[in-house]
């Protein structure tokens, strides 16, 4: 089982903790992890982008000039695709670009996530994580404790919102609970801090 250690707010090291090997301690799977950024990150497009076909466009019920005689090629409507200001053959419509991957896939993906995040050594678990009042500089002074500069995120068991209120100033910072973590906060944050409660919750759920 990989062992990690436990750190306190203050950022010392007061033991260690065993985190479930099945979750945290397995071989990642790069592609599975591709396949899960894939499908968040198309989950997350608005969808809303919108021409107007030839039906839509303003104008055109005039036939332009008679069949035949003139010389000139045969037209039904100024709106015709052809036409400057004309409609849009086979344009974006409104539409969802979501889509699933399979249950298994989902959980191998957050597993490979978490494990190489053990692996890389950028992660560190509290043994408990609390402020007396939403105040940013708590979680600063957290973070430098922990000796953490970059994007970091903090994961509880359940939602707190002290903490989350605590950390809403800090552009570097998200705070998750642990059924809300997902494979591309994971792979995006540069450090995982999870409390003690939370690494166990994940363990359970996960394995």
């Amino acid at each position: 089982m990989p062992k990690v250690a436990l750190f306190n707010q203050s950022g010392s090291q007061v033991g260690d903790i065993e985190l479930n090997d099945s979750v945290f301690g397995i071989e990642p799977h790069t592609h599975v992890l591709h396949e899960a950024v894939l499908m968040q990150r198309a989950s997350m497009r608005q969808g809303t982008h919108k021409v107007k076909g030839r039906s839509e466009v303003r104008g055109g019920g005039r036939k332009p000039w008679r069949q035949k005689g003139t010389g000139r090629a045969r037209q039904g409507s100024i709106r015709s695709p052809q036409w400057v200001g004309g409609g849009t053959v086979f344009g974006p419509t409104p539409r969802s670009y979501s889509y699933k991957l399979p249950k298994k896939v989902r959980r191998l993906a957050l597993k490979s996530a978490l494990s190489s995040k053990v692996q890389e050594e950028s992660i560190f678990v509290l043994d408990s994580l609390a402020f007396d009042a939403p105040k940013t500089k708590d979680v600063v002074a957290m973070l430098n404790a922990l000796n953490v500069d970059k994007k970091v995120l903090i994961v509880t068991a359940e939602k707190d919102e002290t903490v989350v209120r605590s950390a809403n100033n800090l552009k570097n910072v998200k705070v998750l609970t642990q059924s809300e973590v997902n494979v591309l906060d994971l792979l995006t944050h540069d450090k995982l801090i999870l409390t003690k409660e939370a690494a166990e919750k994940a363990g359970e759920v996960l394995a």
